[in-house]
């Protein structure tokens, strides 16, 4: 049986400033997987590749069941991969 991290509490990343974004996680219920509500300026342009980036950084970090609420303000890819594990990691953490 494969293991999978789990948020133990929802968690931010990020700043609402131009090139980079607010990462919200929080844990999904058992079996309905990542889910992502992505709010971007470049949504039209960008909003299949942000997802994409979002749902395989997300995979490889080791989760199953994950929400994620993304507000991007035009943030590198770079940017987009650090928040996100920087909010799985957080919401890793026990209070």
């Amino acid at each position: 049986m494969c293991s999978y991290n789990k948020l133990h509490k929802s968690a931010l990343a990020g700043f609402e400033q131009k090139n980079d974004l607010v990462v919200k996680v929080s844990a999904a219920a058992p079996g309905s997987g990542i889910q992502i509500d992505l709010a971007s300026p470049v949504m039209h342009q960008f909003g299949e590749h942000i997802e994409n980036l979002v749902l395989r950084t997300v995979t490889e970090a080791g989760f199953q069941d994950v929400i994620l609420q993304i507000n991007d303000q035009g943030a590198w890819d770079y940017t987009i991969t650090a928040r996100v594990l920087a909010a799985l990691e957080r919401g890793m953490q026990n209070e």
